[in-house]
């Protein structure tokens, strides 16, 4: 069945997509940190350094990005180290993820990437970091106590692989 808000692949007319249309983030650039862009291929936006920063091995630190958005209403960013972030510059990012609300969006909100080094490093200013993307917040939920969930697939690790 094909709804009115759905898409096709002109390559493949059996694939259809859902249509979403785009959304605008309001950006404040700090001065003279990178603009960004969103290229043709992937979905996430890279996140640039704002200054240089230098880091010993063990030590932790925030790295400014140089940039503080307001994300649409219903809307928050997840925010995550590039693939070659560890390679090149040893870097963990101490909470795995970053999630930001659309209520961190003001002036002084300026997005920052916490990070623990795992040798001695310096980045310097423009390097692309990290990236992130936005997707809609989970909706309310509401948690229901049942005795019995019903049939089980088989416990952690049951999928086999």
């Amino acid at each position: 069945m094909v709804f009115e808000e759905d898409i096709y692949d002109p390559e493949d007319p059996n694939k259809f997509f859902q249509y979403v249309p785009p959304q605008t983030v309001y950006i404040k650039y700090l001065p003279g940190a990178a603009h960004l862009e969103q290229v043709n291929y992937g979905s996430w936006i890279d996140l640039y350094v704002y200054e240089d920063v230098t880091l010993q091995e063990g030590e932790y630190t925030q790295i400014n990005l140089g940039v503080a958005m307001r994300l649409p209403a219903g809307y928050e960013a997840i925010v995550a180290p590039r693939s070659s972030t560890f390679k090149r510059y040893g870097l963990l990012q101490t909470n795995s993820i970053g999630v930001i609300d659309n209520s961190y969006g003001g002036n002084d909100d300026i997005w920052a990437m916490p990070v623990y080094a795992t040798r001695a490093i310096t980045i310097p200013k423009g390097t692309r970091l990290c990236q992130f993307r936005i997707q809609k917040e989970q909706p309310k939920i509401y948690f229901e106590e049942v005795s019995d969930l019903g049939a089980s697939r088989g416990g952690f690790g049951s999928s086999g692989y």
